[in-house]
């Protein structure tokens, strides 16, 4: 059981690693918020919490993915390395794709309902 625990510390000092460094983590962040509390307005369905928690998840987990593999990047590589950068981009660039199909995933689910409370 002491074993369970400490590994939930662990992880939970990398979130704290995840979000004390790195700004697009908290950009992200509150964007969730904010996407929180518009949905919280519109009274979304559970189905649509869902795939939003889905959606934002993702985002978050293509970041800290990113920041660990940067991190071992530049332990084995201290100096510029063109294969280096290359694993820095791609990761980088996943986190762009994760982030533009949260956007297109909130905007098909909020974009109607808020249009309507709106404009309606």
């Amino acid at each position: 059981m002491q074993r369970l625990w400490a590994s939930f510390g662990y992880a939970f000092a990398g979130l704290r690693y995840l979000f004390k460094t790195q700004p697009n983590a908290r950009i992200q962040a509150g964007i969730t918020v904010a996407v929180l509390v518009v949905g919280m307005w519109l009274q979304l369905a559970a189905q649509d919490w869902a795939v939003l928690a889905v959606a934002a998840g993702l985002v978050f987990v293509a970041e800290g993915f990113n920041t660990a593999l940067e991190a071992v990047v530049d332990l084995v590589s201290p100096q510029s390395q063109p294969l280096a950068q290359i694993a820095k981009d791609v990761s980088a660039g996943a986190v762009t794709l994760a982030a533009g199909s949260a956007v297109v995933v909130g905007l098909l689910i909020m974009g109607p309902p808020l249009h309507a409370r709106l404009f309606g």
